[in-house]
């Protein structure tokens, strides 16, 4: 028999973006809600997947770091305790003609070949002299990156590094989306750097960052989940919402549950909410944006984490040798990513695609690499080989050796991994969230609103939280609407604020939905 259910504001998702709306809606308690979500565990595309072996690997390269105090009070209550965390000083390179570049390489060509650093060098004082006279707007990503570094640095690293990344040309990308995420490179310094054969400091937002002791990033969101009513919650395929009716504001679950809102908060992809929905104009309307695939490739190695992979966190590949662009080393964020010493496993194959002298159990120690793999229409990939082919990949920039022993593997694809900041995205966004908005439904999220720039798991969980209060209070949707404010340093005043001043200082704020004019 069919179950009938009224709220005020329904949630769909217990990504970190939905578990944002959750939580604001319990705290200011003055509506009736409920979120939903198909996987029975909580946290989208921040969970955390565990081998038969025991080794743990995330949805891809995430970690915490934060732009909003009212997000870190959500997870410090979530995991309280100084033993949940691992903080990490990030440690970074970029693998470029069998060089390992520190990280941000544009500001480190000093520790690149002199015939590399002179045509680095040369396309940044062509760059410099250009800025002078420019009298407009690149037009693309690419030729942002000329105008910005030179063309030595595009075709060394800019250019094929995030065709790797993006599975697009950056001429197909705009650059409004760029704000702290790319360094600028100073000619002075750089100049200065190379003569002196040094290299520059650690840059951006990630500098430092924290990691859970215990069950990979996907731990924090189970944690958050942990502090919501379990009678507002109902996760599982049971709960898979298989129709969204905008006019009569009902969605259907897969058990033949009916859910009749006052408002909805999807943090589905917007272009799977528009099939929903189905309402064919605007799902026609969502395939203006594009976006790739990410496959996640596991490797589990018997053995002391070798010198040369030391403290590393995370890693950069933009040549051909191997088919990811980033390997994290995801031991090194907490001991509990891979088996205890103890434990006994069979030696799978060796790096090299050789079988081992025995098929026995023998104890470790144990380290781990995480890899990251993309792909569209316009960059397709041998799945079938892939994880051969990344393996082969490890050996080729030798973060394996050949006679390393892989006693675990893993390897999963998410369909949606990286929303794309085409050249078409502006448009289609200042069309299709307008309308959805109208029908009384806010798409939010990583894919549910499709902004990259304001996609991190501290930025989407504040899109769920700053949505219900759009909904409740009228108030600004700082994240989605201002994404340069909330990334610049203009923003840090506002993050030393405790949260529920913030909010209070925002009730007389109406929300306009239009970016702030320079």
């Amino acid at each position: 028999m069919s179950k009938q259910i009224e709220v005020d504001v329904l949630v769909i998702g217990a990504g970190p973006t939905g578990l944002g709306a959750a939580k604001r809606l319990n705290q200011l308690n003055d509506q009736s809600w409920m979120i939903v979500d198909s996987n029975p565990v909580p946290g989208g595309l921040a969970s955390t997947d565990i081998t038969k072996e025991g080794f743990l690997y995330d949805v891809g390269g995430h970690v915490i770091f934060s732009h909003y105090k009212y997000f870190d009070d959500c997870i410090n209550e979530a995991l309280p305790h100084e033993t949940d965390w691992y903080t990490h000083q990030r440690i970074s390179y970029v693998r470029c003609k069998e060089q390992w570049v520190p990280y941000p390489f544009q500001n480190n060509i000093s520790m690149l070949p002199k015939e590399e650093q002179v045509k680095c060098i040369d396309g940044m004082i062509d760059a410099a002299m250009e800025a002078r006279v420019a009298n407009t707007k690149p037009k693309d990503f690419d030729e942002w990156i000329v105008r910005m570094m030179g063309e030595g640095i595009a075709d060394l690293f800019m250019r094929p590094y995030n065709f790797k990344v993006w599975a697009v040309p950056t001429t197909k990308m705009q650059c409004q989306w760029l704000g702290e995420r790319v360094a600028a490179p100073d000619l002075k310094t750089v100049t200065k750097n190379v003569i002196l054969n040094k290299t520059a400091g650690n840059w951006g937002p990630n500098a430092t960052f924290r990691f859970p002791a215990e069950g990979g990033t996907g731990g924090i969101w189970i944690a958050v989940d942990n502090t919501i009513p379990k009678s507002k919650k109902m996760y599982g395929p049971d709960a898979t919402v298989t129709k969204v009716d905008a006019d009569a504001h009902t969605v259907s679950l897969k058990d033949g549950t009916t859910i009749k809102y006052g408002k909805l908060i999807s943090t589905m992809s917007v272009d799977f909410l528009t099939e929903a929905m189905g309402n064919h104009d605007l799902h026609q309307l969502s395939k203006g944006l594009f976006y790739s695939s990410t496959h996640v490739i596991g490797v589990g190695i018997r053995g002391h984490r070798p010198e040369r992979i030391g403290d590393k966190c995370w890693l950069y590949f933009p040549e051909s040798d191997c088919p990811f662009y980033r390997a994290t080393i995801f031991s090194n964020y907490s001991p509990h990513n891979q088996p205890v010493a103890t434990k006994k496993l069979a030696t799978m194959q060796l790096a090299d695609g050789s079988k081992p002298e025995s098929d026995g159990l023998n104890e470790g120690p144990y380290w781990s690499i995480m890899l990251e793999v993309s792909e569209s229409s316009m960059k397709p990939v041998d799945s079938e080989n892939l994880l051969k082919d990344c393996i082969q990949g490890l050996v080729n920039t030798e973060m394996l050796q050949p006679k390393d022993e892989i006693v675990s593997t893993y390897h999963r694809k998410f369909d949606h991994g990286y929303p794309t900041p085409s050249l078409e995205r502006e448009g289609v966004l200042k069309e299709l969230l307008p309308k959805l908005k109208d029908m009384d439904i806010y798409s939010r999220g990583r894919f549910g609103a499709w902004r990259y720039e304001v996609g991190n798991q501290d930025h989407s969980f504040m899109q769920g939280v700053e949505a219900v209060d759009a909904i409740v209070n009228g108030s600004v949707e700082l994240s989605l609407f201002y994404p340069d404010f909330v990334n610049s340093r203009q923003n840090d005043e506002r993050r030393l604020v405790d949260g529920a001043q913030y909010f209070k200082s925002m009730k007389g704020i109406r929300d306009d939905s239009k970016p702030l004019k320079a």
